[in-house]
């Protein structure tokens, strides 16, 4: 096994870095933040130009064909300037028609995903605030028509600016029995979108309340009605690219933590010199160095070792959730008082590692898990 990055996977990360530092700089970051979009529509048709957002689809979709490991290399490059746009969640739903769509349900959905012309999120997360089988409780009951979805889904990221929402219901059954994925067109009658209070701005979260939305049959991606395995892929995937996300961040709070350590002086000298400092920053890039280990080893098991995809997303997860928080709090300390004002960044990190924290499982939900699939 190589463990190193192939000349053409090296060159996909010097375009993104160099693109996103030029369309997607602090300044126009913090502009959308502040102004009336919750995304930026000019950032996403350019991503869209590049081919970012059928990346990993199959080219008989219109995408590039490429593995998880060259869409982890995107998202990482995204998290590292908190791109608003979204990309992530769109990225997520793809993975889910494709795995478990039928073909015709990928014809349909696929194309305009990855031309970019359409956009997507996913679903999931139910009144306790938890993404375990046995606390999903949105119905879909038959209807001669097809389906009638009833309930809500709670911070659902982008659903405002989605097209499509492939949403997690129940058919029937408990636990993981009788969970399916419908894919919902947002103009969907019965489906309405609330905003709601985010702590991190550049990834607005929303309420989908189902009454009684009628879908048709066509709308159960891959006609199961009982979908578990395919669901666990899909999230399994989905682990993945969040800590991919989640790296990115963790790499700029430690660049921006050294940048600092070497420009701030005081009594005469960069604070960097300080042997409080250097501590801190050497367990920093320990933090990241190991992240970056474990995120791209789960990123190529997602396509390649699918025995061990489950252990190794969950292990990510695990990882990044106390990495992230763990340096995005240091980069704060280091840049000192000014670390807690608005005009520096390291707020805006500091409230995405939060976010990516809780998405899908915080690293004691994940380190359980990896107990659970250890056998342990």
């Amino acid at each position: 096994m190589d463990f190193g990055f192939s000349e053409e996977q090296e060159l996909l990360r010097k375009t993104a870095r160099d693109f996103l530092e030029e369309h997607a700089s602090s300044k126009a970051v913090r502009a959308v933040m502040e102004g009336p979009e919750d995304h930026s529509p000019g950032l996403w048709r350019r991503a869209a130009e590049l081919g970012w957002t059928g990346l990993a689809l199959p080219e008989l979709y219109g995408g590039a064909g490429l593995s998880m490991v060259e869409l982890a290399i995107v998202l990482e490059e995204l998290g590292r300037c908190l791109a608003p746009i979204p990309f992530l969640p769109t990225s997520i739903a793809s993975r889910a028609i494709l795995h478990a769509g039928s073909e015709a349900q990928r014809q349909r959905w696929l194309p305009g995903i990855a031309s970019g012309g359409r956009r997507a999120t996913f679903a999931i997360t139910e009144e306790k605030g938890s993404d375990a089988p046995r606390d999903l409780r949105l119905r879909a009951v038959h209807t001669r028509g097809g389906f009638e979805l009833e309930g809500a889904k709670l911070f659902v990221p982008d659903a405002a600016a989605a097209d499509l929402l492939v949403v997690v219901a129940r058919t029937g059954g408990e636990g993981e029995r009788g969970l399916a994925l419908f894919a919902v067109p947002r103009e969907t009658p019965g489906l309405r979108i609330a905003p709601m209070r985010s702590m991190d701005l550049l990834r607005p979260l929303y309420q989908v309340e189902f009454e009684r939305a009628a879908v048709p049959a066509e709308a159960l991606l891959g006609g199961l009605a009982d979908a578990g395995p395919v669901l666990r892929h899909v999230l399994d995937a989905a682990l993945v690219m969040i800590s991919a996300e989640m790296l990115g961040g963790a790499q700029k709070c430690l660049d921006d933590s050294v940048r600092y350590a070497k420009e701030r002086v005081q009594f005469g000298k960069p604070i960097g010199v300080n042997q409080a400092i250097k501590h801190k920053c050497a367990d920093m890039l320990f933090e990241v160095e190991s992240a970056r280990s474990i995120t791209y080893y789960a990123a190529w098991a997602a396509d390649q070792a699918p025995g061990e995809a489950s252990l190794a997303a969950a292990m990510a997860k695990a990882y990044l959730c106390d990495a992230y928080r763990r340096v995005a709090g240091e980069n704060i300390q280091i840049h000192g008082g000014v670390g807690f004002t608005w005009d520096y960044d390291c707020h805006l990190y500091f409230k995405r590692a939060k976010s990516d924290e809780v998405w899908l499982g915080d690293g004691a939900f994940h380190r359980e898990r990896v107990a659970d699939l250890l056998e342990v």
